[in-house]
């Protein structure tokens, strides 16, 4: 049986070049990147390396990028840096579709006492830089926007928002994971002040991020240790992580237009086949700025996970949202603020597309959803009501 992958955004494959340039740093480059002498030195190159690799997708400078365990951690330390760095009554604006990296790092600032505004977004996944202006109070101190929906694929207006930011003075941060390596993502003309990306995004390995931060702007201490990063992120670098994060983002920034199309291509055909021939379907956000690599379909009468789990015997890796939640029992906390009823947000999966995605993947896709649906909906008394 070939296997076809549907969940890039998730995570990706590690690309074989990338690997090819990480193995070294796995045995003879072994040095500590912080130590003075010849071995540390050496994998203080590569690090450095990579830092202007990354930098040069953002079209920043190399000393702006601080390395991270990953997105999570990029943001988290967005967050709190920001926030926890500044005295008395403190405000953060975010969204309602924000990443849970995001979301449960605010509600635990809320936890320590600062007050926290959700923007909603509208039915297309959008949020109105109107609403953040409205929003925005004496007190703010952080504004964070996620750049790319990691379930829906819509993407913000971030110069909008970064134009409200910018007149009423206050940071603002965007959680460009999902976009990074896939839309051009240059902090300068998106007017962003923080920005949070991660590795295994873009065909890197797992468990290595980065934070792009402005420069001038002081972030608050979240960890304590060492003085790495600029004394912005203590601990040892992960370093063969980090060279396969620098070697992953120049990949992409080679043939990001080129492969965008061929994605897009190949997702609009995805939704064009299932909205002809699956009646009551339905893709969300179709009307917005989306993602060419993402796809949120939902299909009436039948629950996902069912339909997750029948397409998976047949070879077909596809989600029901992101990743972080998998296994949990309330639905997608993303569709639920587009307005999505509790049994609708049930019936969402979502079809992510990368680099080994193919046109013959997607017919087979099509061929075997038709007939999982169909047999699924005869299990269902609402479907049978509906007919």
């Amino acid at each position: 049986m070939r296997r076809c992958y549907f969940d890039h955004n998730a995570t990706t494959p590690v690309d074989p070049r990338v690997l090819e340039a990480m193995l070294p740093y796995f045995g003879g480059v072994y040095g500590n990147a912080s130590s003075l002498h010849s071995f540390g030195q050496r994998a203080r190159l590569g690090v450095e390396r990579a830092r202007r690799q990354v930098a040069a997708q953002l079209g920043c400078h190399a000393r702006d990028i601080a390395f991270t365990s990953g997105g999570t951690e990029a943001d988290n330390l967005a967050v709190f840096g920001t926030a926890r760095g500044r005295g008395g009554s403190r405000h953060v604006i975010t969204t309602q579709i924000e990443h849970p990296a995001v979301l449960h790092a605010c509600q635990q600032l809320e936890r320590e006492g600062v007050a926290v505004t959700y923007l909603p977004a509208g039915s297309d996944g959008v949020v109105s830089p109107d609403d953040l202006r409205a929003a925005i109070r004496s007190d703010t101190v952080l504004i964070t926007v996620m750049h790319a929906n990691n379930e829906l694929g819509t993407m913000q207006p971030l110069r909008d928002i970064a134009e409200v930011a910018r007149e009423a003075g206050v940071p603002l941060h965007s959680d460009g994971v999902q976009s990074f390596g896939k839309v051009e993502t240059r902090v300068i003309d998106m007017g962003v002040d923080l920005f949070s990306l991660s590795a295994h995004k873009i065909y890197g390995p797992k468990g290595v991020g980065a934070l792009y931060i402005r420069r001038g702007l002081q972030l608050g201490k979240v960890q304590y240790g060492g003085s790495h990063e600029r004394d912005r992120r203590p601990g040892t670098e992960n370093v063969a992580g980090i060279i396969g994060l620098g070697f992953a983002a120049e990949l992409a920034g080679s043939d990001r237009e080129q492969e965008a199309h061929r994605v897009g291509q190949l997702r609009d055909r995805l939704e064009r086949g299932i909205l002809e021939s699956i009646p009551s379907a339905h893709v969300h956000g179709a009307r917005a700025p989306r993602l060419a690599t993402t796809s949120s379909i939902r299909f009436d009468h039948v629950e996902s996970e069912p339909l997750l789990i029948s397409l998976d015997l047949q070879g077909f890796a596809v989600s029901s949202g992101s990743a972080c939640s998998s296994g949990a029992v309330e639905p997608s906390h993303v569709l639920s603020a587009i307005g999505l009823s509790r049994d609708n947000a049930k019936s969402t999966l979502r079809f992510s597309l990368g680099r080994e995605t193919d046109a013959g993947q997607v017919e087979s896709l099509l061929d075997t959803l038709r007939g999982i649906v169909a047999r699924l909906r005869t299990l269902s008394p609402a479907w049978a009501g509906s007919a």
